[in-house]
């Protein structure tokens, strides 16, 4: 093996132990990405069990408000008509 020879595999080698330690790095972030991704999908699907258990409960209000509206507004219709009428 000659000098050039030997000089080339030892660049060679160089050149992968720095792609190596690039691709360590590359993962040790990407798990880190990971892990918190994971606790803020746990977060959202909370939020989200959350909504949920609040739409039925949201709805029955809804629908007191609009009759409690509608009794509203027929009560200053009979007034108006009554008023008007009479």
């Amino acid at each position: 093996m000659s000098f050039k020879q030997a000089k080339e595999i030892v660049e060679r080698l160089e050149f992968s132990e720095l792609a190596l330690r690039k691709s360590f790095k590359d993962i040790n972030t990407s798990t880190k990405t990971l892990t918190e991704s994971s606790t803020s999908l746990e977060k959202s699907l909370e939020k989200q069990k959350q909504v949920l258990t609040q739409i039925p409960k949201m709805n029955a209000k809804l629908t007191v408000l609009k009759s409690l509206i509608m009794i509203n507004i027929g009560f200053i219709i009979g007034i108006f008509v009554g008023k008007f009428l009479l």
